[in-house]
């Protein structure tokens, strides 16, 4: 048989490429044209159904003694290459159908029974020859039995005239065994070579073809030759088609009959189709009525229940305009005394809401701008007005009432001989009733508010301010301070009697001002920051003061400390307020710190510190105003304490006016006692301030000391090494311990050794000019010749050596000796003559050796007294 181009090795090739890595072996493969049909019914070609052309495959893969066979559906890709499309399992394959419309037999369908997508028309394939198809199928229908083990159904094909198709078609053909298979079917290779089918069995079974031998036996029975069994087929043939005809003839009226019968069938059913037209009609009229009617009643039913939304919202809204009975006559009268305020409360709050609620967003946009809405918005704004203005004027009357109580009470003030604490629980307990109603005025009404603090302000502030009044002036009068020196720096005498004075008192009943007024000012303006509904956070309300929060009545104001955050706005207008509430309490303040500085000006000190410690602990931002107090009380103490150091600067001052003065100046010691004075009363920050004061007052000290010794210029050194000795002396304990009068101990010292080293060179010079001059010019000398030349210049002769050192050394012990006197008879201080005389004799004993060097360098034949002979003179 010639090679099929439709099967070629090419191709084979090709589609073993395309599935290569699935160990896949290809045993046959034919190109076809693919389109789509459903189960019976000719397929219809459109645009979305144009053939196209396809590859299919068998392919055979071994897997362990087993074999599966494979059909795989290739199709081109844009390049020409065969790819992979789909693939079947042939163990799935349950039909192979003939499509019947196509004349040439070539196109067929096939079913697997693992597809269950009923709806989806299966692929029709078509083979280009009858010849392509009958290969491609047996191929399939051998796999299947020998493989499988069964057959699929086939419909639409004769089998017989297939195997007789297949011995027509079948040369010889090679079969391999691959040896005995224990436990499958034999597998049959083909060799394609020839592009042949190879059959192993018939199609026909062993029994059929005996009963077919059998029947063809029965016809030629008798017969000898083939032809005359040819012309009795002939005649038989021929004799049965007469019969036939003959009967056809016969039953001429029957078929008029079945004819009219199917006319009138005809006519029947063209009438039951007007019929059913007429019908169709009519439903589809119904149908768009019944449509209508399901629209209209979907309108109505949805309406209906609009509508009763509608009424739900408006009852709602009706519930929302009526004022209970209960708050109507609350908000309405003007009882607001502490037995009503529970319900005074409850009808603000109902109030507040109802508000709110008729407001946007609470409330519908759509409901906001109704005429009913409007109106009784503007008539809860109208009571609310009223309600706020009654409230306002009650509280405002209220609270002037409390203050007016306990100031007409002498009880609550300090009385002679009677220090009294002041206490002010119960009035915070009465004002504590009207918290929630102050919290709902602030809704409510903020301008009555801002005026309500101002009363409340007012009214308190008078309180405040005659209990510090009374208070002040009873400390003041029961503390018998004694009266501290107030010239430190000035006049003679001893110190004993300035340091002798205790004026701790005065310095306690400062305390003891700030340790009762200062937490009592904290607590009111914390009380005050809360009770009038002030949004700014708190740090903590402790003060010391022993008042708890549940005393400052701020415990159960809806947490409110806990939910406000800082307003600068509200924190700036708090403060305002806090200056009213606490205005004019600084003045009794003041009143004892003057007390305090005309009893002792060194208290200053201590009250600064104190001071000091008081604002370093008000951190809360409604501690503001007392912070502000705190600060202007430093600031006086402070000017206080700056007027008691100009005025000993002044003092200082004054010495330079007096006649001649001798020895150590008076504000030395003097100062020496205010300072260990000072450091007494030290506390805290008013190192600081301490310290300023010494740089002044020894500043000025050491400026002074300057222009009295100036004064005398003979005496000058005596008068500034003694004064700078008595000040290093009176301070060194302190000098140890205080920086600051540590660097004036070292400006003092600096001082003192050079004030000796000119007073001694003094004298040094007064006795021995001629001497050392003598020496200095031949230390100028010796810059400009050499040593050896000297002797030769005018002046500096041997001769002119032999005269100086006569002059000068002849009575050196008379000279040693009125030396000792000079420097003895000069002084004031006798306890600083020991150390002095000892530094002139160092000192002269140094130059004089120098003096000795030059000579036995320049003038190496003259013999002068040695070093240690001149020293003998000076023990």
């Amino acid at each position: 048989m010639a090679k099929c181009s439709a099967d070629d090795q090419e191709l084979r090739r090709a589609c073993q490429l395309a599935i290569e890595g699935t160990k896949q072996k290809v045993v046959m493969s034919m190109r076809v044209a693919k389109s789509h049909g459903s189960w019976g019914k000719p397929g219809k070609l459109g645009r979305g159904q144009m053939a196209k052309p396809r590859v299919l495959a068998i392919s055979t893969k071994q897997k362990g003694q087993r074999t599966k066979a494979f059909l795989r559906v290739l199709k081109y890709s844009s390049g020409g290459v065969l790819e992979s499309a789909n693939l079947y399992k042939l163990k799935h394959l349950s039909k192979v159908e003939l499509v019947t419309n196509d004349p040439s037999g070539c196109t067929f369908t096939l079913g697997f029974d693992n597809l269950r997508n009923a709806t989806v028309a299966p692929p029709q394939w078509t083979m280009r020859n009858v010849d392509d198809r009958n290969r491609f199928l047996l191929c399939i229908l051998n796999i299947c039995k020998d493989i499988l083990g069964h057959l699929p159904k086939v419909t639409g094909v004769d089998v017989v005239e297939m195997a007789l198709w297949a011995k027509e078609n079948t040369p010889v053909t090679t079969k391999q065994q691959g040896g005995k298979l224990e436990d499958g079917p034999m597998t049959v290779v083909e060799e394609e070579a020839d592009m042949t089918v190879t059959v192993e069995r018939d199609l026909v079974s062993q029994a059929e073809e005996e009963d077919m031998e059998a029947l063809l036996g029965t016809y030629v029975m008798g017969i000898g030759e083939a032809e005359a069994f040819s012309e009795r087929l002939k005649r038989e043939l021929q004799a049965l088609e007469a019969a036939n005809v003959h009967t056809l003839l016969e039953n001429e009226p029957l078929v008029n009959q079945v004819l009219q019968g199917l006319e009138s069938a005809s006519n029947c059913v063209e009438d039951m189709d007007e019929w059913l037209a007429i019908f169709n009609v009519k439903l589809r009229h119904m149908r768009e009525d019944i449509e209508s009617i399901e629209a209209r009643n979907n309108k109505l039913e949805m309406q209906s229940v609009n509508n009763k939304k509608l009424i739900d919202d408006l009852d709602k809204l009706v519930e929302k305009f009526c004022i209970p009975a209960e708050h109507a006559t609350y908000l309405t009268g003007d009882s607001f005394d502490e037995s009503c305020m529970h319900k005074n409360v409850e009808a603000c709050e109902w109030l507040t809401g109802a508000i709110i609620r008729l407001d946007s967003p609470n409330l519908d946009s759509t409901y906001s701008n109704m005429r009913a809405v409007k109106e009784k918005r503007a008539e809860l704004r109208i009571l609310k007005m009223n309600f706020a203005m009654g409230a306002t004027d009650f509280l405002r009357v209220y609270f002037s009432s409390l203050v007016d109580f306990m100031m007409n009470d002498k009880n609550y003030f300090s009385q002679r001989g009677q220090l009294k604490r002041p206490d002010h629980s119960d009035l915070r307990y009465k004002c504590r009733t009207y918290a929630r109603l102050l919290q709902h005025l602030k809704v409510l009404d903020k301008n009555g508010l801002a005026s309500l603090r101002k009363t409340y302000c007012a009214s308190l502030n008078l309180l405040l301010r005659r209990e510090a009044r009374e208070f002040s002036n009873e400390l003041r009068v029961s503390i018998k301070a004694p009266k501290a020196p107030t010239v430190w720096l000035e006049g003679s005498g001893s110190t004993q009697n300035l340091t002798s004075v205790d004026s701790s008192a005065v310095s306690e009943a400062y305390s003891k001002m700030l340790t009762v007024f200062v937490p009592l000012l904290v607590d009111e303006s914390s009380f005050f920051a809360y009770f009038m509904c002030f949004d700014v956070p708190t740090h903590g309300n402790k003060t010391g003061y022993g008042d708890d929060d549940d005393d400052l009545g701020i415990m159960d104001f809806d947490d409110h400390n806990k939910k406000a955050v800082k307003n600068p706005a509200e924190l700036e207008e708090l403060n305002e307020s806090l200056r009213d509430l606490l205005d004019g309490v600084q003045e009794d303040f003041h009143a004892v710190v003057d007390w305090a500085y005309k009893s002792d000006p060194l208290r200053c000190i201590s009250m600064h510190g104190i001071t000091e410690r008081y604002i370093s602990s008000q951190k809360s931002d409604t501690a503001g105003f007392v912070r502000v107090l705190l600060d202007d009380l430093e600031s006086k103490i402070s000017l206080l304490f700056s007027r008691f150091v100009d005025e000993a600067c002044h003092q200082i001052e004054r010495n330079e006016r007096n006649v001649r003065q001798v020895g150590v100046l008076a504000y030395i010691p003097r100062f020496a006692a205010l300072a260990t004075r000072m450091e007494q009363y030290i506390q805290g920050q008013s190192r600081d301030l301490v310290d300023q004061a010494y740089t002044k007052l020894v500043t000025m000290m050491f400026v002074s000391l300057e222009k009295i010794a100036q004064a005398d210029p003979k005496y000058e050194d005596i008068m500034l090494l003694e004064n700078y000795a008595a000040f290093q002396n009176s301070l060194y304990d302190l000098a140890n311990v205080v920086p600051t009068l540590a660097k004036f101990y070292h400006q003092a010292s600096e001082g003192y050794e050079q004030a000796c080293t000119r007073h001694i060179s003094m004298i040094i010079y007064y006795h021995f000019e001629r001497l050392f001059e003598f020496a200095r010019r031949i230390e100028e000398s010796m810059y400009n010749l050499n040593p050896e030349e000297i002797p030769f210049q005018i002046g500096l002769s041997k001769a002119d050596l032999r005269k100086v050192v006569k002059s000068s050394l002849s009575g050196v012990d008379k000279s040693i000796n009125a030396m000792y006197k000079r420097l003895q008879k000069n002084l004031t201080s006798e306890e600083l003559f020991p150390s002095l005389w000892d530094k002139l004799k160092k000192d002269f004993l140094d130059k004089y050796n120098s003096f000795h060097q030059l000579v036995v360098k320049v003038y190496p034949s003259e013999n002068i007294p040695s070093v240690s002979e001149i020293e003998h003179f000076c023990k």
